[in-house]
């Protein structure tokens, strides 16, 4: 399973070149060195490299085959297809990383290019579909450009952005379409106002209709607005039967002109009126603006200028006898009321308002028929409006039938409109009403347009009346879960009233069943307001226990609040008495919850109170901070002070120094726990660098000194020893010149080796043989002192006095025992105060010594001058 750990770089090895070798087998060519002058397998594979020619089959062969990265990895740059991409790849995966990594990165490319050819195909594909559409909004092109703004495929680019060109200039025809018919309704709306004359008139109103007609089979026809077309049709029918009107006003005001012309023209004795009556009756009727009052003044004014004729009186019947005689009867016209209806049926009629004129028309007609005789110029005039009502009710009832007809189109379209369901139900009754308001105004429809404006009535509410059947089942199915509601409230005043009742169980049932509640939604009126009551009854026979218990839950709370505030901030067990009111007021909340306004205003105080108690530990804590912190600054501060004087302190003053800054120390506060360690390491550190130069300059002088006391040593032994021998030198003066030379002593060495000094220069000058004989007789107690003082200051004498020196400890061991010792000292060892006096009273005896005997002097007096003592 571990065959690939075995494997050689660059893959397989070929056959006969791996593993063990066959017997009677030759080496590997590898472990042969190449003879001179011939080429090496790297050389030969480089010299392959040269001659793939861009071949990419051949250069994958050759990568699988070479043994050499390099010439693989150079190989690998003329692999490009997705296919060799992955042969190579697997390949080299286990094998060559540099390579492999090659292959994944220019597949992940293809890939990546791939998917953006996907989607930019896909951006294409839309935009073919809205090139198609024959509905384009802007919209539909702004996502087109968001969805082609993340695609990087610039093979598609010129392909998009021809059809983008295309979809922009579309946009733009359906702006302009829409805008001219903007413009176009305009005009139309303000060509009534415009004061032309009925050719102009015409004109104008073919002109834009002959435009509407060509914006509506125009390829952008489906972007306009069905309201502004529809509103340009309804206009346009309006202004046609407008135009109508006025031709035919023109042609018989032409008519009634001519007539009256001729009639003129004509001698007066000719004319008689009751003709001309019954000629002016029979000509088209006269419209009611101006100059057609004027004709009719004019008529009236020929009519009045004709001579009376002369009629002959019928005989009377002759009176019965005894009968009186009958009153002649007066033609008096129509009274004033007949003439104000009259006149307000012709101002009726100039407005338009038909039922108005119609209504009018009915009174008079009334009046007439009651006997009431009109004059010949009233007769005229009444004929002239009621010819003028039917006329204007003929058009009426025409432009009625064209209204009606773009009412039903209107009804047709109101299902591909999504209305909402209640702006629906409206809008099929406002069209109702709009039907029933042009019978009245023109008249009945025929049968055959009311029963399409019915059926297009019906098929257009069909939506809203099952969204309306739907509203009702969902009322009665509220009005089902309001009395399960209510029926739940009632079975919780059961348990409540047989006292099994859980009061938080209680307060939750009755937040439930008011939300419940105010959700249910619409229910019908009548079973609203017995749901209402019988809900209510329900909530408050079980609010009015609830809200007892919460009282008392509010006292208790209430109490919560004041332990809480009467806690004392500076009582260390202040924190956990208040932790424990905490718990106590969590308990009693998820016992019995309260109202959520009196809950939250409870929790507010409590949370308040608890915030105001750390609040002032906090302060507190700031207070102990700003001290430590305070503290700390002065630590610092006296570590730094002994950090500066450990280079410049002595011997003499380091002691003082010390005291003081421990004194010091002692007398500061303690600092943040964080940076405790770390000050108190600063402080011992400065005291120990303190300590460390004090050491260094006391051992520095006391090896000064030893090194001072040795010199004045040696000359005082090289005296002796010249006393001893005839032959040395023995000029006083020369030695005292030479002790003169030598620094003075401190520590008691000046006076003790000063007086051995004088001692030997008075022998040298004296009893020499006497001083002699002294210092014969002083080396053993010198030799014994100084084995004494050797094993006071721990130090080895030699393994010659060995015997001398257990014994002497033998010695002292017994007299300490005898006399006692400190404790904490071990026998035999004495202090430096007796090392040094001892030194000194061995530095004082005179006596004569070997070599070896001044060195161990020399080396205790360098010990006890390290030391210190």
């Amino acid at each position: 399973m571990f065959e690939f750990l075995f494997k050689r770089q660059g893959g397989d090895k070929p056959a006969g070149t791996g593993g063990e070798q066959p017997e009677g087998s030759a080496a590997p060519a590898q472990s042969v060195p190449a003879a001179s002058g011939a080429p090496t397998p790297r050389e030969q594979q480089a010299e392959q490299l040269k001659h793939l020619n861009g071949d990419e089959e051949t250069a994958v062969a050759f990568i699988l085959s070479s043994d050499f990265s390099e010439l693989r990895l150079a190989a690998a740059e003329l692999v490009h297809s997705r296919a060799q991409l992955e042969r190579v790849h697997t390949a080299m995966r286990n094998t060559d990383r540099r390579v492999a990594k090659l292959m994944q990165s220019r597949l992940d490319a293809i890939r990546h290019h791939e998917a953006e050819l996907r989607r930019g195909q896909e951006a294409l594909a839309h935009a073919r579909a809205l090139l198609d559409d024959q509905l384009l909004t802007p919209n539909h092109v702004a996502e087109l450009d968001r969805q082609w703004a993340v695609v990087t495929a610039p093979e598609l680019a010129p392909e998009f952005d021809g059809i983008r060109a295309e979809l922009g200039k579309r946009l733009e025809a359906q702006v302009q379409l829409q805008r001219a018919m903007i413009d176009r309704l305009a005009a139309l709306r303000q060509l009534e106002a415009a004061g032309l004359d009925a050719a102009a008139f015409g004109e104008r109103l073919e002109s834009l209709s002959r435009e509407q007609a060509a914006a509506l089979v125009a390829p952008g026809h489906a972007s306009l607005p069905r309201a502004l077309v529809a509103e340009f049709a309804t206009e346009q029918a309006r202004l046609q039967a407008s135009l109508a009107t006025i031709e035919q006003d023109r042609a018989a005001l032409a008519a009634r002109e001519a007539a009256l012309a001729g009639w003129q023209a004509q001698p007066v004795t000719e004319l008689k009126a009751e003709l001309l009556r019954k000629e002016w009756q029979r000509l088209p009727a006269l419209p009611s603006n101006g100059p057609g009052a004027q004709l009719q003044r004019r008529f009236d004014e020929l009519l009045a200028s004709l001579p009376q004729e002369v009629r002959k009186p019928k005989e009377p019947r002759r009176p019965e006898a005894g009968a009186a005689k009958p009153p002649k009867p007066q033609n008096k016209g129509a009274d004033q009321h007949f003439l104000d209806r009259l006149d307000a049926m012709e101002a009726a009629l100039q407005q338009g308002s038909l039922g108005t004129a119609a209504e009018l028309d009915k009174s008079l007609k009334e009046s007439k028929d009651k006997g009431m005789r009109l004059t010949p110029a009233q007769l005229d005039r009444l004929n002239h409006v009621r010819a003028e009502l039917k006329r204007l009710s003929d058009w009426a009832r025409w432009g009625g039938n064209v209204s009606r007809e773009e009412l039903i189109k209107s009804v047709e379209a109101l299902p591909t409109q999504n209305l909402a369901m209640g702006e629906l139900a409206k809008k099929v009754g406002s069209m109702r009403e709009r039907w029933k308001a042009l019978d009245s105004l023109s008249g009945a429809a025929p049968r055959s347009l009311w029963e399409r404006f019915d059926a297009a009535c019906t098929a257009a509410y069909a939506p809203a009346a099952a969204h309306f059947r739907h509203l009702a089942d969902e009322r009665h199915a509220n009005a089902a879960r309001g009395q399960a509601l209510v029926e739940e409230a009632q079975a919780e005043i059961a348990r409540l009233e047989s006292g099994e009742a859980d009061w938080k169980h209680v307060s939750g049932t009755v937040q439930r069943l008011r939300t419940a509640w105010s959700h249910l939604g619409a229910i019908d009126r009548k079973d609203r307001k017995r749901l209402d009551q019988l809900f209510g009854d329900a909530l408050n026979t079980l609010q009015r226990p609830l809200e007892q218990q919460r009282k008392g839950e509010m006292a208790v709370r209430e109490a919560l609040i004041e332990e809480a505030l009467a806690l004392d901030p500076h009582d260390r067990h202040a924190v956990d008495a208040l932790r424990h009111l905490q718990a106590r007021w969590q308990e009693h909340a998820r016992a019995l919850p309260l109202e959520r306004k009196a809950e939250q205003a409870l929790w507010q105080r409590f949370r308040a109170a608890c915030d105001a108690l750390f609040a002032q530990r906090k302060e507190q804590a700031h207070v102990a901070d700003s001290e430590r912190r305070a503290h700390e600054a002065a630590k610092e501060a006296l570590s730094a002070r002994l950090e500066a004087a450990a280079l410049e302190t002595t011997p003499a003053t380091a002691g003082k120094l010390l005291r003081e800054a421990a004194a010091e120390w002692a007398a500061i506060g303690p600092v943040p726990r964080a940076h405790e360690a770390r000050v108190e390491k600063r402080y011992h550190a400065a005291v120990a660098a303190v300590q460390h130069h004090a050491d260094v300059a006391r051992r520095a002088a006391g090896l000064a000194l030893a090194g001072a006391v040795r010199d004045k040593l040696r000359l005082i032994q090289a005296l002796e020893n010249a006393l001893v021998n005839p032959d040395a030198h023995t000029n006083p003066s020369d030695w005292r010149g030479r002790w003169d030379a030598l620094l003075p002593l401190e520590g008691g060495y000046e006076p003790v080796l000063r007086q051995r000094f004088d001692a030997a220069l008075a022998a040298l000058e004296g009893d020499r043989s006497a001083y002699t004989r002294q210092l014969e007789a002083n080396r053993e107690h010198l030799m014994h002192e100084l084995l004494r003082l050797e094993i006071a200051a721990g130090i080895d004498s030699g393994a010659e006095f060995a015997r001398e020196r257990l014994k002497l400890q033998v010695e002292v061991l017994q007299s300490s025992l005898k006399s006692g010792h400190k404790t904490g000292q071990k026998p035999g060892q004495g202090t430096g105060h007796d090392l040094g006096s001892g030194l000194r009273a061995l530095l004082s005896l005179p006596a004569l010594l070997d070599a070896r005997t001044e060195t161990r002097v020399e080396h205790l007096l360098t010990r006890v001058a390290k030391d210190g003592r």
